[in-house]
């Protein structure tokens, strides 16, 4: 993992060092910088995760090409034992495969790639850019006075240089020659073609495989636990695949209290699999401090992502003290199967599914967003085996009539994940967990965590001031104080037109309310939290 950043032009190499240092949290072990006779450049600052050794970056492949790239690349052995052995390899990184795949297909080889990455390749003057197929790892784009083009994992290293500036779409390519080309076209994404019948031994076995790859690592690796299912099943695949190879597995979870929803739950599930449980505590106080650098960090205004990302920020700085680089996270499962309260409201088995497909299509800004953002923050990668092009492929082909929940008639949100993994033989999961109800990450770390964001809000933001709000911000104006306050956070530090126009409200749908939160849905079971 690490922070990219390309400039193709004419440019001043001491402002590319700059530049780049501004996302050094990205990549805190080493910088490499590769400039073409033309003035073009490629900074990378990079997290060593695989080849620790041999891996720095930017790579060169057999003659004139180089490449930098942020993500991982599973597939990379049987790429180089296969499509690629006749090549000559100079590292063992999982990267340099995407320099030699250009070298042999030109620019038609991202869906030859089984991963996630955001990379920009440099042949002479020529040059590609390219980002996975849902958004995992971020990237954004944009063009200067001078006609010089940038790209960049993070925006705040290229805003203020940029007239022009969006982010990078996923699942696609970019060269001069032919433009943005959409590369990723899955059968899925025509949810008339979502016809498959429910198999709950190959959806089991899929994310079996997805759980199984990415736990790729030269260094130490962990798991984030909530207790919800999502986190649950991805920490009880991961220790059963650790356990037979003899190591350890470490889960982490974060909340304001010891006896908030979530830390409980964490604490059986990690129980229940035999996980090295680590439980960290936060203060809404510190929380509250800390908005503003979350902001700075996530680059985005949106509620419900800033209100999540702050636990997640302070789990992260926790987990990377520790020493570890990598964690397995369970994003990804909710925009699949509907897992969200609100969808318990969808009108049909069509509209469930097109939101299904929308919501996958949009991770890229808000859960890959903040789980990127709030775990590079401190220098720790996350994997989300829930998004794997495999698994995706079997899950988003299930009829609706499977994931779309039913409480009347005691079907709960995301039934075939929950039953495929009902397991009697071997459990997976305490019954209590498999079968628990949907509690968003924001809220499961303490009610009160919200509670307080949303009265510190009313406070400090005047009626007088939240009623000029369309005139301050007249481009996705705020609708609540909360909203008000984040968007003011955000544009001291990202004031430009067009890094404002990056950020996608999450709202839900269906819902008498646009609160982002679980509880204000109407199906949210009361409970006695506390804290």
């Amino acid at each position: 993992m690490c922070g990219i950043l390309a400039i193709i032009g004419n440019v001043d190499k001491e402002k590319v060092q700059q530049l780049s240092k501004r996302q050094k949290h990205r990549g805190p072990d080493e910088w490499g910088m590769y400039e073409t006779p033309g003035g073009s450049v490629l900074s990378h600052e990079r997290l060593s995760i695989i080849d620790l050794n041999t891996g720095t970056q930017p790579i060169q492949g057999t003659d004139t090409a180089w490449v930098m790239h942020n993500g991982e690349i599973y597939n990379h052995l049987e790429l180089r034992k296969k499509k690629l052995k006749g090549h000559q390899f100079r590292t063992t990184c999982d990267s340099e495969v995407i320099v030699h795949l250009y070298e042999e297909y030109k620019y038609d080889f991202c869906n030859m790639l089984d991963g996630v990455f955001a990379f920009v390749l440099i042949d002479g003057q020529k040059f590609m850019a390219a980002r996975d197929p849902i958004g995992v790892k971020p990237m954004y784009y944009g063009t200067d006075n001078d006609g010089n083009m940038y790209f960049s994992s993070e925006m705040k290293a290229i805003a203020d240089q940029c007239s022009a500036m969006e982010a990078f779409p996923p699942g696609h390519y970019y060269t001069a020659e032919t433009g943005f080309v959409k590369y990723f076209n899955p059968s899925w994404e025509d949810h008339r073609k979502c016809n498959k019948e429910y198999d709950p031994a190959r959806l089991r076995e899929a994310l079996i495989a997805a759980t199984k790859k990415r736990l790729m690592s030269d260094v130490p690796l962990g798991v984030l636990l909530s207790g919800g299912l999502d986190s649950s099943l991805t920490a009880s695949i991961a220790q059963k695949l650790v356990r037979e190879s003899g190591n350890v597995l470490h889960s982490f979870s974060v909340g304001v209290h010891p006896e908030a929803t979530d830390l409980v739950a964490a604490r059986k599930v990690a129980k229940f699999i035999g996980t090295r449980h680590h439980q960290i505590l936060f203060g809404i106080e510190e929380g509250l401090e800390a908005l503003e650098k979350v902001i700075w960090h996530l680059e985005t205004y949106d509620v419900t992502t800033i209100r999540a990302a702050t636990p997640m920020y302070f789990l992260s700085k926790a987990i990377s003290d520790m020493g570890i680089k990598v964690v397995l996270s369970g994003e990804g499962a909710d925009e699949i199967f509907g897992g969200y309260l609100y969808f318990h409201n969808a009108p049909s088995d069509v509209e469930f599914q097109k939101e299904t497909i929308q919501r996958v299509f949009r991770l890229s800004t808000a859960d890959c967003l903040r789980a990127d953002k709030a775990t590079m923050a401190a220098g720790l990668e996350a994997r989300v085996p829930f998004l794997d092009k495999g698994f995706l492929q079997v899950a988003m082909s299930m009829k609706a009539r499977y994931k779309r929940p039913d409480r009347e008639n005691g079907v709960i949100e995301k039934w075939p994940l929950r039953a495929a993994f009902n397991v009697k033989d071997d459990p997976y999961l305490p019954d209590e967990i498999l079968w628990r109800q949907k509690e968003q990450f924001g809220d499961g770390v303490g009610y009160s965590w919200i509670d307080t964001i949303k009265a510190h809000c009313d406070r400090i933001i005047s009626d007088e001031e939240f009623a000029m709000a369309s005139q301050e911000f007249p481009y996705n104006t705020p609708d609540t104080k909360e909203a008000f306050y984040f968007r003011k956070l955000f544009e001291k530090y990202y004031p430009e037109g067009h890094s404002i126009k990056t950020v996608l409200k999450w709202i839900p749908k269906w819902q008498k309310n646009t609160d982002p939160s679980g509880r204000a849905a109407e199906i949210h079971f009361d409970t006695t939290e506390k804290y």
